[in-house]
């Protein structure tokens, strides 16, 4: 990068409905309405739902069991049928292999009414390990049968492998939350796992060979001693979990997702080869629950859900052809939570994002092999080669008949005070087509090249000529990210309504020299350009999952694609301008719509320790899924209108001579300005201020965000002494800067 500034619907008792973003569910409906509706599993034939239900409006106070009858079109609360005992609270409940029985959890034997749920004296969100739980099998008319469990204690969680040979459970008999396993008569009961930490919610693979299961497993002395109290007042805190997977014999356990937060209700793809489950791991702030995907190796994690704050108990049908989940989406009334149904459609694997594939183009380019890939040098002739070798591979058309490589040349300052400091020098942009035989035509860009060894003096690390820039964020991630959007749009089983041409620019780091030479010729070749997506150091997504999307204003319909698609728990600012620091300036400057999408600047920009090792792969990931959801949008518009903007919406950048030293955070998060790093010897940190501060007042000047702090500058004056106003963990700063 050159620089661093910048309803509930119901039509009568049931309605089809969905999301664009939710491509894996179609004709998704609702199948209860009011109440809190959950832990709905298929029969055997999947034919029929068994459920969980408290709802106080029809009588039911706490969790009873109930069937739903799934070839019925038209649903209504009265299709529901009771198939527990009604009294105590119930859990759990699961299909016996006749499909004419149900295996569930209940506190019946130890009173009829409902048990006292807990509550919480710190604010803390607590389940209750009700040891009054025994697992029961009744028939469909709510005849117990049989008790299959009578120990002290905990019992419950109960499901049956697909070869009816087996149920799985959770037990506290050891004196801790296990998963333990027996015949499905009850016989020959053994523990599974071992580990100190609530081990449940388990289901079997297809095969019957695997469990899946969620496990909260605390590591530090203190979250140990918080487990234990809560556990000895049968109490838990399911606020850390992560999935595993284990042999149905106790061997082979490994755990999936390594993501923090609450992972949990998991259930195995038809294919055994990927788990669905439920997260709030994205979400920076407040209750957010979205169902996810990701291969049982822990790689590939994808959003499946986008709509509402809460899903969760997601089941796959016998058949995999639908999927049966829970969702606080379309509510009549608040704390309401409903069972729907879809029909599954398996993503194309291709339009999987591919982990491995980011890391070893990252790897590559931000490699001391590359040198730091200046233009002109032989690190660029060197990232070119690779670049055009991987499109080769994927069977896109060069962008100059029989060449990827467009070259140029261009004159450089290499003293930016000396006009006698020029030399002449070239450079390679690296551009392939994938021609779908349309019309209209998306580029997607980012520039290759960095800083070399600092021959063009732009590092903002002092004397540190000679030094390897390996530019990882800036922009191997970038590039990366145009590779494998590539790859998935060249080798999946659609053909889209628009050509793409991938385009990797340099002389970037000089002045965006390549993709300005790109954009004269573009539309001899492609006269119907309807849009220019931009990758520019993409690649170091912080805590607060802050993201950039600039030139929404250059289209009207922009926002709204940005909005609707937007990753789970990101926080996105929206800059109108078309006109920033990056290669989509270019194309702005030829009157084409652009969107650009940047993490943000760090204490490594431009600096030799831009390193591979301080990439967030995780946000890179998600970005690329991002962008490969916005193009698919804009693909299929009717019409993308070009608008012209000004610098962020009518807010002119005011000039400023004096400089506080920080690396802002570009989000508008409303409180300040948040500061992500702070450059040592500069007055911010001779004062005092630290990164992840938040900037608030400078004197008497407020700052909001970034252009306030730029207009506070503004009105200073080398050798102007300010009390500087700084959050700090909750507490104001007042601390005094000399410009």
């Amino acid at each position: 990068m050159t620089k661093s500034i910048t309803s509930f619907l119901l039509a009568s008792t049931f309605c089809w409905y969905g999301f664009a973003q939710e491509s894996n569910l179609k004709n998704l409906r609702q199948l209860t309405f009011g109440g809190d509706n959950a832990e709905a599993y298929f029969s055997p034939d999947g034919k029929n739902l068994t459920l969980q239900i408290t709802n106080p409006q029809f009588g039911i106070q706490c969790d009873q069991i109930y069937m739903l009858d799934l070839q019925k079109d038209n649903h209504t609360p009265e299709d529901l049928k009771l198939i527990s005992t009604g009294y105590g609270r119930t859990t759990c409940s699961f299909f016996m292999p006749d499909g004419k029985h149900i295996l569930y959890a209940s506190t019946h034997e130890g009173g009829h009414a409902c048990p006292t749920p807990p509550k919480s004296t710190d604010g803390k969100y607590l389940w209750a390990i009700y040891p009054e739980y025994d697992i029961y099998v009744a028939d469909l008319k709510g005849n117990i049968v049989k008790q299959l469990t009578n120990s002290p204690g905990y019992d419950a969680e109960a499901v049956v492998s697909p070869d009816g040979k087996k149920i799985v459970f959770t037990s506290t008999r050891s004196g801790d939350l296990e998963l333990w396993i027996m015949n499905i008569d009850g016989s020959e009961v053994k523990q599974l796992t071992n580990g100190l930490g609530y081990d449940g919610g388990a289901f079997f693979s297809h095969d019957s060979k695997k469990l899946v299961f969620r496990s909260s497993r605390p590591k530090t002395e203190e979250d140990i001693k918080e487990y234990k109290e809560l556990l000895s007042k049968n109490l838990v805190a399911p606020t850390e979990m992560e999935i595993y997977t284990i042999n149905i014999d106790g061997t082979d356990l490994k755990q999936v997702t390594h993501l923090g937060k609450a992972n949990w209700a998991p259930y195995f793809h038809p294919s055994d080869k990927k788990i669905i489950f439920s997260s709030n791991h994205h979400s920076t702030r407040g209750y957010d629950f979205q169902l996810f995907m990701i291969d049982t190796d822990g790689n590939n994690l994808r959003q499946i859900t986008w709509e509402s704050e809460f899903n969760a108990f997601p089941m796959f049908s016998p058949d995999g052809k639908k999927l049966v989940f829970s969702s606080n989406r379309m509510q009549s009334k608040p704390r309401e939570t409903n069972v729907f149904i879809a029909d599954w459609v398996d993503t194309d694997e291709a339009e999987i994002v591919n982990d491995k594939n980011l890391k070893q183009h990252i790897s590559y380019l931000a490699s001391d092999a590359l040198q730091g890939r200046l233009t002109g040098s032989e690190g660029e002739k060197k990232a070119a080669d690779y670049l055009a070798a991987e499109f080769k591979k994927l069977g896109l058309k060069p962008y100059n008949k029989k060449s990827y490589f467009q070259k140029f040349d261009y004159k450089v300052r290499l003293n930016p005070h000396d006009s006698t400091s020029v030399k002449a020098n070239n450079g390679t942009n690296v551009i392939a087509v994938l021609d779908n035989k349309a019309d209209r035509t998306i580029v997607i860009g980012a520039h290759y090249d960095h800083l070399g060894l600092n021959e063009h003096h732009h590092s903002t690390k002092p004397n540190s000529e000679g030094e390897i820039h390996n530019g990882a964020d800036d922009n191997a991630s970038g590039v990366a990210g145009v590779m494998e959007l590539a790859r998935m749009l060249s080798q999946n089983k659609s053909k889209e309504n628009v050509n793409y041409v991938f385009a990797l620019f340099s002389g970037e780091e000089d002045g965006l020299i390549g993709s300005k030479f790109m954009a004269e010729t573009l539309k001899e070749k492609f006269p119907k350009v309807i849009t220019m997506v931009n990758m520019d150091m993409i690649g170091r997504l912080n805590n607060n999952k802050a993201l950039v999307v600039g030139g929404v204003g250059t289209c009207p319909d922009f926002s709204e694609l940005i909005a609707k698609n937007k990753p789970a728990g990101f926080n996105v600012t929206e800059e109108n301008t078309g006109i920033g620091p990056s290669d989509h300036t270019s194309f702005y400057l030829k009157d084409i719509p652009v969107l650009f999408f940047f993490t943000g600047t760090h204490t490594d920009y431009h600096k030799p320790s831009d390193d591979e090792d301080k990439i967030n792969y995780y946000g890179v990931r998600a970005i690329v899924d991002y962008v490969f959801r916005i193009t698919d949008a804009i693909s299929n518009m009717d019409t993308v209108t070009f608008t012209k903007t000004k610098v962020e919406a009518g807010k002119k950048v005011p000039a400023y001579k004096v400089t506080l030293g920080i690396m802002p955070d570009y989000t508008d998060y409303g409180d300040g300005l948040h500061i992500d790093g702070v450059t040592d010897g500069r007055p911010a940190d001779k004062a005092g201020i630290q990164s992840g501060d938040v900037l608030t007042r400078i004197g008497d000047c407020k700052v909001k965000e970034v252009y306030s702090y730029m207009d506070c500058l503004s009105k200073l004056k080398a050798g102007d002494e300010r009390e500087v106003t700084v959050m700090r963990d909750g507490k104001e700063l007042k601390l005094k800067v000399v410009f």
